[in-house]
């Protein structure tokens, strides 16, 4: 999987959620269910500026199946979701598995 730069997914952080950011930690994350591998790959953690709910997102991007496209993901970090793998768990149960 290629991964987009810190600065794409801090552009789509931003335009997601309509306030800055700034970075803060790079996480690997290897998400297993029955001892298979459902999602593995980098989220980036960003603090935000001026979000009216939330300081802290969780963002990465992957490729959309047969195409060149790229879908962004960026999770608030509120309840439940309190870590980048609650992030990926997040997104994985409500459809969007990769």
């Amino acid at each position: 999987m290629s991964e987009v730069s810190p600065d794409q997914l801090q552009q789509a952080v931003e335009g997601l959620h309509d306030c800055k950011t700034s970075l803060s930690a790079v996480v690997e994350v290897h998400e297993r269910f029955d001892g298979q591998t459902v999602w593995h790959g980098i989220v980036h953690v960003f603090d935000l500026i001026g979000h009216p709910q939330a300081k802290v997102c969780y963002a990465w991007s992957s490729l959309v199946e047969g195409s060149e496209r790229r879908k962004f993901y960026a999770i608030l970090k509120l309840p439940p979701v309190g870590s980048p793998a609650e992030a990926v768990r997040a997104s994985i149960l409500s459809g969007n598995p990769k």
